[in-house]
């Protein structure tokens, strides 16, 4: 049974820090062989990541073999069902609408010193998409982490995806080939991270890794990052739904279940102020949970992570919502946006009873990579800024250094650096001489 917790208990301090406090990470200790796999993809390179496949996805490639080759490509998409191609090229072109509108500005002007400052926005060069295989097929993913970047200008995009025995879901290859992916490849696991983040003689290096994975790309993502960017180490999925009683209890339930049937770590969360309804969501949840293809995977994450929580008004919702922080909240009452200026910290808010976060998962337009595990207080979900540099600029003019110059020569010499100080008296000099 999932948690059924009240405000107005005396005990609902302690059961709330304990909800909040859960660890549903997976417990597997990676990180010594991640690093080892890492060291080994270092030194070896395509052997290396050749082995590693062999070994975890039972399929024998040559480095001829690495990247699916533009006729497998080509293969693969012409046999996705029609309406499965519509639905996906739908997502691509909402997907990318969206993120057009992320793209900031380049700023220059002169400050009234005479000094010209600014900054601009320049792409990184090449980008390493992961994408999950196997059993767990999201083209869905594919688009979420490309097309920003390629709205960004990224000019080269690799892609690694794991193939099972020699198996990629067709609707990955059509979702990599509508968002523009330069290369596909057909490995995983940490060795796709490691390749990616140092190059083999065959796999170009790249400058910033995304995508979702499992804990031993979670590791290898942790462990190159420095020598590349990553977009964040993600954790199980979560929502926290805050609805008041004129809400249709199964349209509720099926919220909640959509995270819920993610992962038995998944979280699933409802805030309401009614406990009949909390109640009759509840109800809801166990109706629908024997329906479930992945009734297993569901009813584990419901029971052992799930909770209601009665709160005495939505004030008060919104505050157990900031320090929730959820990955997705949906505001299922009368006036969800009033309430959505009162939280701080989401990840993603839908906002009335048709928006359901389904919706954002495949075509609503916003980015469905989201910050996890609380940490919505102080990340954003993956954007196009993700794959920008920010490079500021600043040219002085005479009388710019004239008027600031001495200022920085002060507090140059107040920090003991003298060099600092003189590159600047040295211009400053010149300047009483005439020169």
């Amino acid at each position: 049974m999932p948690a059924f917790l009240s405000t107005s208990e005396p005990g609902f301090e302690r059961a709330f820090a304990a909800l909040l406090g859960q660890k549903r990470e997976a417990a597997a200790d990676v990180e010594a062989e991640v690093a080892g796999i890492i060291a080994d993809v270092r030194a070896r390179g395509d052997a290396a990541v050749i082995a590693c496949t062999e070994r975890f996805d039972r399929l024998r490639l040559t480095p001829a073999t690495l990247a699916v080759a533009e006729a497998e490509i080509d293969a693969a998409v012409a046999a996705v069902d029609r309406a499965d191609r519509a639905a996906l090229e739908l997502a691509a072109e909402r997907i990318r609408a969206f993120h057009v509108r992320q793209m900031p500005a380049d700023a220059f002007w002169t400050d009234p010193e005479g000094a010209s400052l600014g900054w601009r926005f320049t792409p990184v060069a090449a980008a390493g998409l992961y994408v999950p295989g196997g059993l767990a097929a999201y083209p869905s993913s594919v688009l979420m982490n490309a097309i920003p970047a390629r709205v960004a200008g990224v000019e080269r995009l690799e892609m690694a995806v794991p193939a099972p025995e020699g198996r990629i879901n067709p609707l990955v290859l059509l979702a990599a080939r509508l968002a523009g992916v330069s290369r596909v490849w057909r490995i995983g696991g940490a060795q796709a991270v490691a390749a990616l983040a140092w190059g083999t003689a065959t796999i170009p290096p790249v400058d910033k890794i995304v995508g979702p994975g499992n804990a031993w790309v979670a590791a290898a993502k942790r462990q190159v990052f420095g020598r590349v960017g990553i977009d964040m180490i993600a954790g199980p999925s979560e929502i926290l739904v805050i609805a008041d009683p004129g809400n249709d209890p199964d349209w509720v339930a099926l919220d909640l279940l959509a995270q819920a049937e993610h992962d038995a770590s998944a979280q699933a969360m409802l805030i309401t102020a009614d406990a009949a309804f909390g109640r009759a969501v509840a109800a809801a949840v166990a109706a629908r949970l024997v329906t479930l293809d992945r009734r297993a995977i569901a009813a584990a994450s419901w029971q052992a992570h799930g909770a209601v929580i009665v709160v005495r008004d939505f004030a008060e919702a919104a505050a157990l919502a900031d320090r929730i922080a959820p990955e997705h909240l949906e505001l299922l009452v009368a006036d969800p946006e009033a309430l959505a200026a009162r939280v701080r910290h989401a990840g993603a808010i839908f906002l009335g009873p048709w928006t359901p976060e389904a919706i954002g998962d495949y075509v609503g337009g916003p980015n469905h990579v989201l910050p996890t595990a609380r940490s919505a207080r102080f990340s954003s979900g993956l954007s196009v800024s993700d794959f920008l540099k920010r490079t500021t600029i600043a040219r002085m003019t005479p009388a710019a250094m004239a008027a600031i110059g001495p200022a920085a020569a002060r507090l140059a010499a107040a920090e003991g650096l003298q060099a600092h100080g003189l590159s600047v008296q040295a211009r400053l000099d010149r300047l009483e001489g005439g020169g």
